[in-house]
């Protein structure tokens, strides 16, 4: 069975952007949520494997998307992807759940790498 992967951004384009280097260069289902709310009801549907979570979003942060996430769902993994990498320490991130922080200034290859550690192709 394919791993299923959520990726969470309030920017449609970044969804896109990234939902397609995943698609492309794995074998996941991959699904959208567009703020961290809708990332939680989705969660309860679709029961990701891992989730990609934009920080700074509409009606949820990130990190409170992920600690209420991990709550309900303690065996996904989640990837906080941000421009605001700096903004986030580790142990805020730790104690949320998230299992790693990408900026995204760092580009679509470091996520995947991330992506592919934390949830092995097979």
């Amino acid at each position: 069975m394919n791993k299923r992967v959520l990726v969470v951004d309030d920017n449609e384009v970044i969804r896109l952007i990234v939902r397609s280097a995943l698609e492309m260069h794995t074998s996941y289902v991959v699904n959208e949520a567009v703020d961290g709310i809708d990332a939680l009801e989705k969660a309860d549907t679709l029961n990701p494997d891992l989730v990609v979570m934009d920080l700074s979003m509409p009606r949820m942060s990130g990190l409170d998307a992920s600690r209420t996430l991990k709550k309900a769902h303690p065996p996904t993994q989640v990837v906080l992807f941000t421009l605001h990498k700096d903004s986030v320490s580790d142990s805020d991130a730790h104690r949320a759940g998230v299992s790693a922080v990408v900026a995204k200034s760092d580009g679509l290859e470091t996520l995947l790498h991330q992506v592919e550690h934390l949830l092995p192709v097979q």
